[in-house]
Formats: C-alpha cells, sequence, structure tokens
C-alpha cells in the first residue's frame, strides 16, 4: 500500500521532467487567450455571420437568456471577460440587406463591447423594469420591420435549442401578430455559426490537437506509469491534474481502459476507470479532450506497456490496431460537400462490411462543443439512418471527431476480439479531409515511446 500511494504521489511531480521528444507546444497566457478569443469574435461577427443569415434567408436573429441559464450560442458570443449572462441578456443581429454589415445591437442593464445599445432602462420596480426591457424589444423589432426572424428553437440540435419555454412566451405575449408569422424555427442559423470555423481558428485547433496529443503521450509513459504500481484511476488523476496545470478546461473526465489477455480462461479481460493496477503486456486506451480557446478536443489513442525484455509492440497488435486505421479512411472517404451524415456513415458502413471488418462507426462534429452541432453520423447503438442530425449536410470549414472502433480476432489471444477504438480530429475545407495534428497509426510505447503520430490528407 506504501509503495502504490508512493507512486501516487509521485505522478504529480512527474511533470517537472521532461516527456520524451515530444514536447508541450508554448500556450498563451490567460490574459493572451481572452484577446485572441475577442478578436476571434469580432472576425466571426463583422465577415462569416453576414454570409450565414444571407445564406439562411434571414434578417434578423436574436439571442435571448437569462443569468445560469444561457443560450448554448451565447456561449459562443460572450465576451472573453464575461463568466455568464447578466439577468436576462437580450442580443439582436439585424442585416439590412444581402451584403450588408451586420449590424449588433443588446437589450439589457450592462453594456456589450462591439454592440449598440436599444434601450434605456427606466428608474422602475422590478416587475415595470421588466416589461420595460421587453417593450423595448418590440420598439426596436419594430424598427428594423425584419421579413425573417430567426429563434433558437430546434427539435433536432440541442445546440440551437437555447430559447427557454419562459423567454419565449414572454416574447410571444408581446410581439404583434404580423412579426410572429415570421419567425423561423429549426435552428439552422444557430447550427451553422456553431459548426462553421474560420480560417484563424483551423489554425488554432492545430495546436489544441497538438496540446492534448502530448497530455496523452505525457501520461502514457513510464514518467507516469510504474507497471505494478500505477492504478488506471491513478493515470486519470494524472490528466485531470494536468489539464489544471495548464489552465486548461475540459468538457468530460478523462476515461483511461485496460485490456489484458487471460490465457487460463482464454479471455481478454477489460478494466475501465477504476483502481485495477496496471501491469506489463497490458494495451491502455484513453478517451481524452480539452478546451482551449473556446475549441474542444476529443482523442482516442492506444497504448502498449512492454514486457521485459521487448523493445517494439508485438506484430499481431500492430495489424489490429491498423484495421481501424483502415476504418478511418473508410469514414473520411466519404466525407463530400453536400452529403448528409446518414449518406456518409451508410456508405462508410456498407464499404466496411464488403471488407469484412467488424466495426462501429460513431463519429461527430467538433467545436465550441465536444459533441458539436452539425451532421451526425450514427450513435454507437444506432448504426443506422438517424432523424433529424443525420439529414444535415456536410459544409466546409467544419471540423470532426473521426471516431470508431474495431472488433480484431487475435489469434495469439486464441480468436478472442481485441476492441481497437480510435479518435481523431479532423478539419473539412475546400481541399478535402485532413487530421488536424496528425493521427496515431501506432500503439504509444511504455516505457519508451516512440513519434506514433502521422500527417494524414485526404483528397477529394
Amino acid at each position: 500500500m506504501f509503495k502504490r500511494n508512493l507512486t501516487y504521489l509521485l505522478l504529480f511531480f512527474s511533470t517537472l521532467a521532461v516527456f520524451g521528444q515530444q514536447q508541450m507546444p508554448q500556450l498563451l497566457s490567460l490574459k493572451e487567450r481572452a484577446e485572441v478569443m475577442d478578436e476571434i469574435l469580432e472576425d466571426r461577427l463583422t465577415n462569416l455571420l453576414p454570409k450565414l443569415m444571407e445564406n439562411q434567408g434571414v434578417d434578423m436573429w436574436l439571442v435571448i437568456n437569462r443569468e445560469y441559464n444561457e443560450d448554448p450560442v451565447f456561449w459562443s458570443m460572450r465576451p472573453s471577460t464575461w463568466i455568464t449572462a447578466r439577468r436576462r441578456t437580450i442580443i439582436a443581429f439585424y442585416q439590412p440587406a444581402p451584403g450588408k454589415p451586420v449590424e449588433r445591437y443588446y437589450i439589457q442593464k450592462h453594456g456589450m463591447p462591439g454592440y449598440t445599445s436599444a434601450w434605456t432602462p427606466k428608474e422602475n420596480p422590478p416587475k415595470w423594469y421588466e416589461d420595460d426591457q421587453w417593450n423595448a424589444l418590440i420598439t426596436f423589432i419594430g424598427s428594423k420591420d425584419p421579413k425573417k426572424i430567426s429563434l433558437n428553437i430546434s427539435e433536432d440540435f440541442k445546440h440551437a435549442d437555447g430559447l427557454s419555454t419562459t423567454e419565449y412566451r414572454n416574447l410571444m405575449q408581446r410581439l404583434p401578430k404580423k412579426y410572429q408569422s415570421r419567425i423561423v424555427e429549426g435552428g439552422g442559423l444557430a447550427v451553422r455559426w456553431l459548426e462553421t470555423r474560420t480560417e484563424r481558428e483551423i489554425a488554432l485547433y492545430e495546436t489544441a490537437g497538438n496540446i492534448a496529443h502530448t497530455i496523452i503521450a505525457e501520461a502514457f509513459s513510464q514518467e507516469v506509469i510504474t507497471p505494478g504500481a500505477t492504478t488506471v484511476t491513478d493515470v486519470r488523476w494524472w490528466m485531470r491534474e494536468r489539464i489544471r496545470e495548464l489552465k486548461l478546461t475540459t468538457w468530460f473526465f478523462p476515461s483511461v481502459s485496460i485490456q489484458r489477455y487471460n490465457k487460463e480462461k482464454n479471455i481478454i479481460e477489460s478494466y475501465s476507470n477504476n483502481e485495477e493496477v496496471i501491469q506489463h503486456g497490458d494495451m491502455l486506451w484513453c478517451d481524452f479532450g480539452i478546451t482551449y480557446l473556446r475549441l474542444n478536443t476529443d482523442t482516442q489513442e492506444n497504448a502498449y506497456v512492454l514486457r521485459p525484455g521487448e523493445t517494439d509492440v508485438p506484430d499481431y497488435l500492430k495489424k489490429a490496431l491498423a484495421v481501424s486505421n483502415r476504418l478511418q479512411d473508410i469514414q473520411v472517404s466519404t466525407f463530400a460537400t453536400g452529403k448528409t451524415g446518414n449518406d456518409m456513415v451508410l456508405e462508410a458502413l456498407k464499404i466496411m462490411k464488403a471488407e469484412g471488418i467488424d466495426g462501429t462507426l460513431y463519429s461527430h462534429p467538433i467545436g465550441y462543443h465536444g459533441h458539436g452541432a452539425g451532421p451526425t453520423t450514427a450513435y454507437v447503438e444506432k448504426q443506422e439512418f438517424v432523424k433529424g442530425e443525420g439529414e444535415w449536410p456536410l459544409y466546409e470549414n467544419t471540423a470532426y471527431s473521426i471516431e470508431l472502433n474495431a472488433q480484431v480476432p487475435v489469434p495469439e489471444f486464441g480468436n478472442n476480439k481485441l476492441s481497437v477504438s480510435m479518435e481523431e480530429d479532423a478539419v473539412y475545407t475546400k481541399e478535402g479531409m485532413r487530421f488536424i495534428d496528425g493521427r496515431a497509426k501506432d500503439w504509444i510505447l511504455i516505457p519508451r515511446r516512440n513519434d506514433h503520430l502521422g500527417k494524414y490528407w485526404l483528397k477529394k
């Protein structure tokens, strides 16, 4: 017990050591990150939003939320120094004509940088104050006389369904009927806003991906893992501590698991997110993500703990991982502008089955949310047509986590099937699909690592 506790404590001091050849990229300070996020937001509002509103046929967009019950879209639009909305925060965007700049307004007590106030609060009791705010919004709408008003209401996309029932009721009770008939629901504008990445965001995504890969490489190393002493839980918490040490956040708690062949029982045993001690010969897996500059990553990689005398991963494990790499090739080969998520995954499943691969495909969009807005390509439990999210088409300048697993029979394991799960983030542009920071094409070695990431680009 003493040895295990000592090892656990040492894990948190190990970041002072140099982690092999893969070095952590230089991270911006919190102040610098805030400046970059505000610059990106200004660029998006100035140059991206007008195109999206025009393409969606909408000339007014209302984002209405209250403090601690924020619209998911609001999180992508708030100034970097804002933690929450302020009381009731109403943001209004108006485009006078196609091709024209989008005018930005706020209707709330507290100012917003880059926006124009459309309300001067009166000094009245709280109830009057609230009515005054809503009346100001109705007056504003009447002054602009929009043809189409987009509200964040969507049955298909949770990210675009941020208008609460109470706020919707408050709006509709006051909104003249002629404007009620001009409301556009469905969340199309919100989805396009959330899923679209600018050139600068795409470039920064490479850094975010590299940070995530580096933390995984650090965690799956001899500096963190001592076979016979370190547990699965130890590694998970080391990754969590490392995230905080780098002043990063994450959108889910890291997962780590073991697969281990039991020759006596002729089974592959699995241990996930528990106190099982890692041993020589174990096959490790992790699911890990960070949030950096509002961009989320989602990565799954595999490591092998060398047995005494081994210097490399056994060939049969390399072959098993190559099957998952092939599934990645199949999945990304189906991506093409205008195809729906269903089109892509059903085509990929057909190819997978034709090649005799036993696998599961469940890639998803990624961006301002880990499981982001955009075309869904099946679920783990639903390898078929997906209504709603699966019917959304693929657009350029969007990002995805290529997530899947292959169940590979291994003769050396009594022909039991080894589960090889992989996930790498990729971006789709006019040049085609590419992994933003390469993809794993080999197992990470413990105690010694190799450079396991190979750059990958798939042309249309």
